[in-house]
């Protein structure tokens, strides 16, 4: 009689950290699970059938084409990130891709209302050292009261996860909301933070109805250079635009030239095009301008929250359930 071979146990690629480690394990799930983060990905597509890897684990030298024999015998890679515009098109050709869409919304909301208040209440020019600069800075604050984010309206460009965090926090404030959603969606789905938005049907609208303006869509052919010289055009005087989303979205020789003729109070970056700028870049030292390094995403416990996303799809793809935050392939996120 030949022996029944027991069937083969489902290959997990982990290449984030040791909390996708701890928390596949506390699962129980039927798997095996591999640690591999030094090893470019391609090269161990013959071995697993999942792979749970970031844009750190070396796919900014990714080769331009297919390695030959990709995608191996992977039937699904999980990102741990919200965008793949770090990974190269032909990790589409797995047959299942899924990002990690909203696990940063709270602490990129966060600095996002930490950046309004402070260009709001000129937070930078406020601290004092010694009697006099405290004198100084009462009569010159006395003579030119600062505004406040309540009644300002603040728009947000991309209605996904982190734009809904924002228009929760903001609204919590007393500002006014509107929001361009990607497709032309409407904003009212029923989601938290979705009462009292109100939708605009052109990046030049929202741009026109705007005090401060947050940049949350994705890269993709269609939003490169949203913001140019023909959309600032239409902004509001005063505009401060914030940009947590992408460096490529922002025609940036145009910032400057709005920046400089008055048209925006100011610009908190986060992201830019390239990342880092080079050394001199003017964006660097104009007086109008915040640029922090790709960080507002960072907050403790950042991984094992991206993990937790990770683990409740493994689970669902186990049971053969469907998965969350699948990527479009023709849209691109």
């Amino acid at each position: 009689m030949n022996a029944v071979l027991a069937p083969r146990p489902l290959v997990v690629l982990n290449q984030t950290g040791a909390e996708a480690d701890a928390l596949v394990a506390a699962a129980g799930l039927p798997v095996a699970l591999a640690d591999d983060a030094a090893a470019p990905a391609w090269e161990r597509a013959a071995d697993a059938d999942v792979l749970f890897t970031g844009p750190r684990n070396g796919w900014r030298n990714a080769p331009a084409q297919p390695p030959a024999g990709w995608p191996g015998r992977l039937q699904w890679v999980h990102v741990a990130s919200a965008g793949i515009d770090f990974f190269p098109p032909w990790l589409l050709q797995v047959p299942l891709v899924t990002c990690s869409r909203g696990v940063a919304a709270v602490p990129i909301a966060e600095y996002v209302i930490t950046a309004l208040l402070a260009h709001q209440r000129d937070w930078d020019t406020l601290r004092v050292q010694g009697a006099d600069p405290w004198r100084e800075t009462f009569a010159r604050v006395d003579q030119h009261l600062p505004g406040t984010l309540q009644g300002r309206t603040l728009g947000i460009a991309g209605y996904g996860a982190i734009g809904r965090a924002v228009a929760v926090r903001a609204q919590a404030l007393g500002m006014q909301v509107v929001a361009l959603r990607r497709g032309g969606a409407r904003v009212d789905g029923g989601g938290e933070g979705d009462e009292g938005v109100q939708a605009v049907g052109s990046i030049e609208q929202l741009l026109a109805a705007s005090d401060h303006l947050v940049l949350a869509l994705p890269i993709t052919a269609q939003t490169y250079h949203l913001i140019n010289a023909a959309t600032l055009a239409h902004a509001r005087p005063g505009l401060h635009l914030v940009n947590i989303a992408r460096g490529a979205l922002v025609d940036q020789q145009a910032l400057l030239h709005a920046l400089d003729a008055g048209r925006l109070s100011g610009a908190t970056l986060d992201v830019t095009d390239p990342e880092p700028l080079p050394d001199g870049h003017p964006l660097y030292h104009h007086s109008r301008v915040r640029i922090t390094p790709h960080v507002s995403w960072a907050a403790q416990g950042a991984a094992e929250v991206t993990a937790r996303k990770f683990v409740d799809n493994l689970q669902r793809f186990v049971a053969g359930l469907p998965l969350h935050d699948v990527v479009d392939r023709v849209r691109g996120y």
